[in-house]
């Protein structure tokens, strides 16, 4: 198995939205607003390639919404998928799997694309994957959801026969061999995070459960979850997993950390050290 981060850019939402009940004078240490109180977040991706699989989790907003829509969320910096898979030596027709963790338009805006006035897949080559229950929720939003579920970024998926597909997400299942898939209810219904055990280390992709190192700290849950204390109690009990088992944590959004292992201290759970993914494939985390 080999692991790479793909930056598919960055954007900016707002602070107080990012970090729900916990003051600006706090958080606004971890991540410096704008004039605008607006943060700039990664759209951070991965790449697996084990076996025949190359699997890319998430794939970023993408770049098909119209200006008044990018005027919203400041997409900026030079990254993109595409850019950062050549740095690897991959193109986006080399890409086997599409995991999407949720159907957020920052998480899955990349997996569709426009050609003249069609909206074709992003990756030709790939089966794109989601669960039942997260599709149907998307697909029949509730008003406060609605603007984060785009149909257009995900809806063509279904027009091609076998090109979408549903991922058993009971709890713990193994998807393909040696990535797991542990469901959340607490930002959307049934976000998938991926359990990877590579060279038997666990490595957790946070998606928006944990968006950036900040959030380990349990009273920091974003005010976008739509079940507040249930994030709560799911950080909770995967938090004192990792730190149990030494896993590595992911993070998606934050915008300069990309891995964490944790410790508990007087009680509580804090990072303990940092460190970019290639990192851990060279053994030195």
């Amino acid at each position: 198995m080999r692991l790479f981060s793909i930056n598919a850019g960055y954007f900016k939402l707002d602070g107080g939205a990012m970090h729900g009940v916990v003051p600006k004078s706090m958080w606004n240490k971890a991540n410096p607003a704008d004039e605008n109180n607006m943060c700039t977040w990664a759209m951070r991706c991965m790449l697996i390639e084990q076996g025949n699989h190359r699997i890319l989790i998430d794939t970023g907003m993408g770049d098909k919404q119209d200006e008044k829509f990018f005027g919203h969320y400041f997409p900026h910096g030079d990254d993109s998928i595409e850019k950062n898979l050549a740095k690897n030596g991959f193109a986006p027709e080399d890409i086997t799997d599409v995991f999407l963790t949720h159907l957020h338009f920052d998480h899955c805006g990349g997996a569709v694309k426009r050609s003249g006035e069609q909206l074709v897949p992003a990756f030709p080559n790939a089966v794109y994957w989601s669960n039942e229950a997260h599709w149907t929720s998307a697909a029949t939003p509730n008003e406060r959801e609605k603007a984060s579920f785009l149909k257009e970024n995900f809806m063509p998926l279904r027009e091609q026969e076998g090109l979408l597909r549903f991922v058993d997400a009971s709890e713990g299942g193994e998807w393909i061999s040696d990535i797991r898939v542990h469901v959340v209810n607490g930002h959307t219904d049934a976000m998938m995070l991926p359990l990877i055990n590579y060279n038997g280390t666990t490595l957790l992709y946070c998606a928006d459960l944990i968006p950036s190192a900040a959030h380990v700290s349990m009273p920091w849950v974003m005010a976008y979850d739509m079940r507040p204390l249930d994030t709560l109690n799911e950080k909770r009990k995967l938090l004192r997993e990792a730190v149990t088992n030494n896993w590595v944590l992911f993070f998606e959004h934050d915008p300069k950390i990309e891995c964490a292992t944790l410790q508990e201290v007087d009680g509580r759970i804090k990072i303990k050290e940092t460190f970019p993914l290639h990192k851990l494939a060279a053994g030195t985390s």
